[in-house]
């Protein structure tokens, strides 16, 4: 699955919509892919700092504890969970629970899409 992040506002994802429904309309394959649209650039570096994007591409890598991510990106834990919640709440990663076993339970943040683009209209 491909996740696209555009920064076109509603304009652009309008022209999405009508370019999706004239593929169905010739009975084309449309490939699986989130969008996330942002109303400007200003609001996707809200969202997408350069440490987040780093926590990213770690967890596009392999999948992880947020206690893992926080030692592999030398980082504070509090921080990356922070992050993890902000980049959750966009859509662009996802946590699930699992059982750590000894210790409970433990948190795994993984990416929501293989692949991911990023679009800025100014």
């Amino acid at each position: 699955m491909k996740f696209k992040n555009n920064t076109d506002g509603l304009e652009g994802c309008a022209k999405r919509a009508v370019v999706r429904v004239r593929k169905l309309d010739r009975r084309e394959r449309i490939k699986p892919e989130i969008t996330i649209t942002f109303d400007n650039p200003l609001a996707l570096l809200e969202v997408l700092t350069a440490e987040r994007i780093r926590l990213v591409q770690r967890v596009r890598a392999k999948s992880s504890s947020i206690s893992a991510l926080a030692a592999g990106l030398g980082r504070d834990p509090k921080s990356v969970r922070r992050d993890v919640l902000k980049l959750e709440r966009a859509g662009v990663v996802r946590t699930r629970e699992q059982i750590n076993p000894g210790h409970g339970r433990v948190k795994v943040v993984e990416p929501v899409a293989r692949e991911c683009q990023l679009t800025a209209v100014l």
